[in-house]
């Protein structure tokens, strides 16, 4: 390595995503691979959750999220990576340059890449648009964990869930080992958004299950009393001590933001083409910062594939090629897709799919359209947040420069 560079490669984010690719850096022969992490802990999201099933994959067994966690970091530790906890990145400049924050002050660091490995973030209540009054007891999943896991606290004891999403079943959990005991869920639509056999954990756990609702109004002086609901243009009153908003992920996108990276507008996080690099191709990026939300063992997978290309190209194997193709979502109940371009001359290497998400229930053929010819389609039947795959090799590029649009030709 040169001497002038911090490291071949840094990586911001020490999640499962950010882990896997830099531990597959080190097996491809990459020497020094640097992580940043803001926490006092690097683990991610899964520090958190403090219930199983992680690991399974990747560690051939089922563990705990904090459990899971610690496998990261000795995986890590075992591949001599160095992690640098408590460490913010300010700034994103070119050429594989972060502007860092931490106790020693600011500094710059430089590396030959950079992967971006932020992961998510849940919607504040302000983003929701809920309106009431502002009392203690309204908190998001990742701040119910923090409270119950880290700091061994009780934020409220009977409050109304919000969601139906994976993410809310984990909230579920997290609640009944704190013993606490929710009155109730409520959903939006008119179907859960995760798959309905899990729907039945609720059931178990003896919480009413609402939908076709959503919250009107949220109640209470100095701390949450009750929430008016709004279920079929009817409004009742639950009686409740807290509110807990779960899902609704969006990417930790921050650093994109003002950068001179190109960010996606509907998936929320930066731009890539098929080998997840981005508009910089000094920078690429992975896991769930690209678009809300997969599971852990999906962004450790994909964290590794990404992992892999990029020492890939650091050893020659990749040109970079401004001769791309780009994707374009050209309807609305199509809510996203990653990546956003694809090198036509390389269409056979890197990720295998295009991934899609829809915003609503549909049914129909989804197709893709270039030079105003169908390349590909498919009948399917979409739900919202549900994983939508096309693989690429299946595509036929009429030309390597044309846009590709997606729609749903509704049945």
């Amino acid at each position: 390595m040169n001497n002038e560079f911090d490291a071949d490669v840094l990586v911001i984010g020490g999640g499962p995503a950010g882990i896997s690719a830099a531990v597959a850096l080190r097996r491809k022969g990459i020497k020094r691979v640097i992580i940043i992490e803001r926490e006092p802990e690097a683990g991610g999201i899964p520090r958190h959750c403090g219930h199983p099933p992680f690991g399974m994959r990747e560690f051939g067994r089922i563990l705990s999220g904090p459990e899971y966690a610690r496998r990261l970091v000795q995986l890590a530790r075992e591949h001599q990576i160095e992690i640098m906890t408590n460490t913010t990145v300010i700034n994103v400049e070119p050429n594989a340059t972060l502007l860092v924050s931490n106790h020693e002050g600011l500094r710059r660091l430089t590396g030959l890449r950079v992967i971006m490995a932020t992961g998510v973030r849940e919607s504040p209540r302000s983003a929701l648009l809920v309106s009431g009054d502002r009392p203690t007891g309204v908190l998001n999943t990742g701040a119910l964990q923090s409270w119950v896991y880290l700091r061994g606290l009780l934020p409220f004891k009977r409050p109304l869930i919000v969601g139906t999403e994976l993410v809310s079943l984990s909230a579920l959990l997290t609640c009944r080992k704190a013993g606490i005991k929710p009155v109730a869920m409520v959903e939006a639509n008119q179907r859960p958004t995760a798959r309905r056999p899990m729907m039945l954990l609720p059931r178990l756990l003896g919480v009413p299950l609402h939908y076709n609702c959503e919250i009107a109004r949220i109640d209470g002086m100095k701390r949450v009393e009750s929430v008016l609901i709004r279920q079929e243009g009817k409004e009742r009153e639950i009686a409740c001590d807290g509110v807990l908003f779960t899902g609704r992920f969006i990417p930790d996108s921050a650093l994109i933001r003002g950068s001179h990276l190109q960010l996606d507008p509907s998936s929320g996080g930066p731009e890539i083409d098929q080998f997840g690099r981005c508009s910089d191709p000094s920078y690429y990026a992975t896991g769930n910062m690209l678009r809300a939300l997969e599971t852990a063992g999906w962004s450790f997978r994909e964290g590794n594939r990404v992992g892999e290309m990029v020492a890939s190209d650091l050893a020659g194997e990749r040109k970079s090629s401004q001769e791309y193709v780009q994707l374009v979502v050209a309807d609305k109940q199509i809510k996203w897709i990653v990546p956003q371009r694809i090198v036509a001359t390389e269409k056979d290497r890197g990720m295998d799919n295009l991934q899609l998400r829809a915003r609503q229930s549909a049914q129909g053929e989804l197709q893709l359209i270039q030079n105003g010819r169908v390349i590909w389609s498919k009948e399917m039947k979409l739900l919202p947040e549900r994983r939508i795959l096309i693989p690429l090799q299946q595509i036929p590029l009429t030309d390597s420069f044309s846009k590709i649009s997606i729609s749903l030709k509704n049945n």
